[in-house]
């Protein structure tokens, strides 16, 4: 699907860690390209062609943003280095303001680090209880278990939609209902949906949502905070410089701008931002529910072949996204990537970033097959054929 607007894959690379990053398209490039070389100048600095012409550019992808996520204005839509900017500024920025000592946080043993460490922070800081909702026997976030593990003093629900690991769907649609019925706030990291599966922000009634542009086809450095606009306006920016003041004056009184440009001090990942906007055309082109049609039968198919292979373990079988969490007996994560590394064929290994997943899976690190649109049954052919050579594995190991 579409494999020829990605010129790195004629090196014949196979690439099979899109949950860490994707590749980039020809067009996103050249829309970067066409910044740098055609018309190069900050954003609402200057009163001259090429400036307006960054002003219209950039601010048209807050409007992208906006209809892709179904949210209600373009105000509501605040441009990041990514997610992990994005739940900081959540949780440091509003967050902080309004909790109070043993008010409680769900989170997950599955979830990314983004989603884990600001929250035990704050409960250093202010003695917010951290509690984790149960998962299920294929490592999944179901509705039931949400609604066992709220109390009346649980506040905040924090979740990913797609995990990095498991890859499990969380229905937010239904937990958004949830966190409504018993006024709970409800925080989304779409990081690994983003650029996959459909989301609207205003059906599934969240409250605030990050996510980072170069794991959907876009720049890296660029991401994206959604908070409703209530919510935005009550939470205080991380950092404060040029273009996010209205006013200073000597007697340090001061005023900031309105939502969401007082989040954006200095000069932004301008280039990033353009290039996100033509990587959410490039995606609606195909469609959401194609990619992630496509993806799932790559996983079925994948997991179908693996589980012909002696001696591999599959953790997620069950999820429906196209993540794959593996490990060959006896052979520590790495040591496989390594081997695969020698046919071509790139996975992630390790700990993903989910260091707390173990109390669950029982093991530390594991392999990482995440698909995206570009990837191929061809390819997994391939993946499979190395797996079945493990017996070399050691060979080059050094």
């Amino acid at each position: 699907m579409n494999r020829d607007d990605f010129p790195i894959l004629e090196t014949g690379i196979i690439y099979f860690d899109n949950g860490a990053t994707t590749m980039k398209p020809k067009c996103v490039v050249d829309k970067v390209v066409e910044y740098y070389t055609e018309y190069t100048s900050n954003a609402h600095r200057g009163d001259y062609d090429t400036s307006l012409r960054v002003d219209k550019e950039y601010e048209s992808v807050r409007t992208k943003v906006k209809n892709l996520i179904n949210a209600a204005r373009d105000e509501e839509i605040v441009f990041t280095k990514g997610t992990t900017e994005s739940l900081n500024t959540i949780v440091f920025g509003y967050m902080q303001k309004i909790l109070k000592k043993n008010d409680e946080v769900l989170i997950s043993k599955s979830e990314h680090a983004s989603n884990v460490l600001p929250w035990m922070i704050l409960k250093e800081k202010i003695g917010i209880e951290v509690k984790y909702v149960d998962l299920d026997e294929n490592y999944a976030v179901t509705v039931e278990n949400v609604k066992r593990a709220i109390t009346d003093k649980t506040k905040v629900i924090s979740l990913a939609h797609v995990t990095n690991v498991i890859g499990d769907i969380r229905d937010i649609v239904e937990i958004g209902k949830i966190a409504k019925e018993n006024n709970i706030l409800f925080v989304v990291d779409a990081a690994q949906s983003i650029g996959h599966v459909k989301i609207d922000v205003q059906k599934a009634n969240i409250d605030f949502l990050g996510f980072s542009a170069h794991k959907m086809l876009g720049p890296t450095g660029i991401g994206v905070l959604y908070g409703k606009y209530e919510l935005l306006n009550e939470t205080d920016t991380l950092e404060y410089g040029g273009g996010m003041n209205a006013f200073f004056e000597s007697d340090c009184s001061y005023e900031l701008k309105e939502v969401p440009w007082k989040f954006e001090a200095g000069t932004q990942n301008i280039a990033g931002v353009i290039g996100m906007g033509r990587a959410i055309d490039y995606i609606l082109k195909i469609g959401l529910d194609k990619i992630h049609e496509h993806e799932l039968e790559l996983k079925k198919y994948a997991v179908s072949e693996l589980k012909k292979v002696p001696n591999i373990k599959i953790y997620n079988e069950n999820t429906d996204s196209g993540i794959i969490a593996f490990n060959i007996d006896k052979v520590f994560s790495q040591d496989t990537a390594i081997f695969l590394n020698r046919f071509n064929i790139c996975v992630r290994s390790g700990n993903h970033c989910a260091k707390i997943l173990k109390d669950e899976i029982g093991i530390t690190n594991t392999c990482r097959a995440s698909f995206y649109v570009y990837n191929t049954k061809e390819e997994v052919d391939k993946l499979i054929e190395a797996l079945k050579r493990q017996d070399e594995v050691y060979d080059n190991i050094v």
